[in-house]
């Protein structure tokens, strides 16, 4: 929806690019705004903008005017992402009370996140985007969604009946539920862990499979791909590392959906990374470590949602991708918005893609 500046508030999250007086945009659709960001839009004497009706952490934003509403497939967008964002918090609620005791409601996590995966498949370049919600302090809850989210849609994509789809976006949703019995003093430090506590972290699954070890409503299928998200094709890996027994089918897709997400957000100790640089350092840095029938999947998936979208290079300029090689699809084609000089990145191996800004408006993933 479109509306007055001056009736903004911290937590209203852009629907649209804000473009000044040349082709880059003065800040980027999804861009969270803060105090600091609002005084800037003053400075600038940008009057009108659009906004999500959903503020970050889940509330309804009711601004004292709206100029205009947005169109219906604007309507869904936001709805999905309303709906996202208040899952997240309760999640978060969810999260808390196991903290303090309580036994995981799996039929409870089923009910909220089972609704927003349908949702999703409206708007499946959102899937692919939701790490620019996620934020330091509730990094954790929208990581767990979103590992849901994603992993679903990877099974989709890969053709698992519907009742499995489902059962794999709750080992995604529910993968790290045992992040709740570590120390909170442990998951909310804000300095580097030590030995030991980075070796209680990496107990969070064990932790996970004993909260969910009685759940009928979760195949045995789900609790070997919660325990084993963390183990790698390789041998490496957590909590068991080299052993005779490989990560099950299920626990490979919650485990590249879980990295992608991890990698592309904002996070207390590491600065998010763009989808294409991220696919780089797992093809490249993390060779054979994961299911490669899954990374192509993913691969085809953020191929497809790219084409045509506007990105920021490492060295600070806006383009446009053009094409993207198969052979090399996290270096494509792109077009400088400025200057409209063509650079094929897998030939300029100095520059890579740091961010996409908007995602290309006529492609599907469905």
């Amino acid at each position: 929806m479109l509306v007055k500046t001056k009736d903004l508030v911290a937590g209203c999250i852009l629907s649209k690019d804000i473009n000044g007086f040349t082709s880059r945009p003065i800040m980027n659709r999804k861009t969270i705004l803060t105090e600091e960001l609002l005084e800037i839009l003053k400075a600038f004497l940008i009057n009108e903008v659009s906004v999500e009706n959903t503020l970050v952490d889940g509330q309804k934003f009711t601004p004292r005017e709206i100029i205009t509403e947005e169109g219906e497939e604007a309507n869904e967008y936001s709805r999905f992402i309303a709906n996202y964002l208040k899952v997240v918090q309760t999640y978060k609620h969810q999260f808390q009370n196991w903290q303090a005791g309580s036994d995981v409601d799996v039929a409870k996590i089923r009910e909220i996140m089972i609704p927003l995966f349908e949702r999703s498949l409206k708007v499946p370049l959102e899937i692919f985007s939701l790490h620019h919600y996620s934020n330091k302090e509730d990094y954790l809850y929208h990581h767990m969604v979103s590992i849901g989210l994603l992993s679903g849609y990877l099974a989709k994509k890969m053709d698992y009946n519907k009742a499995d789809v489902y059962q794999i976006t709750l080992a995604g949703s529910l993968a790290d539920c045992g992040m709740a019995k570590i120390s909170p003093t442990i998951l909310d430090k804000g300095t580097s862990l030590t030995a030991l506590e980075y070796e209680e972290i990496r107990r969070h699954p064990i932790y996970s499979l004993r909260m969910l070890q009685r759940s009928t409503i979760l195949k045995e299928s789900v609790k070997y791909a919660i325990l084993q998200h963390h183990e790698r094709l390789d041998g490496s890996g957590y909590p068991r590392g080299k052993g005779e027994q490989k990560p099950h089918a299920f626990a490979k897709i919650v485990a590249v959906a879980d990295v992608y997400h991890a990698m592309t957000s904002e996070r207390t100790y590491r600065k998010k990374q763009s989808p294409f640089k991220v696919m780089e350092m797992i093809m490249q840095d993390d060779f054979g470590k994961f299911d490669i029938t899954v990374i192509n999947k993913l691969l085809s998936c953020i191929m497809n949602y790219s084409m045509g979208s506007r990105v920021r290079l490492s060295n600070g300029y806006i383009a446009e991708i053009i094409f993207i090689d198969k052979q090399s699809p996290t270096r494509p084609l792109i077009k400088v918005i400025d200057t409209s000089e063509l650079i094929h990145l897998n030939n300029n191996r100095d520059l890579f893609i740091e961010e996409v800004l908007q995602n290309g408006s006529n492609h599907s993933l469905v």
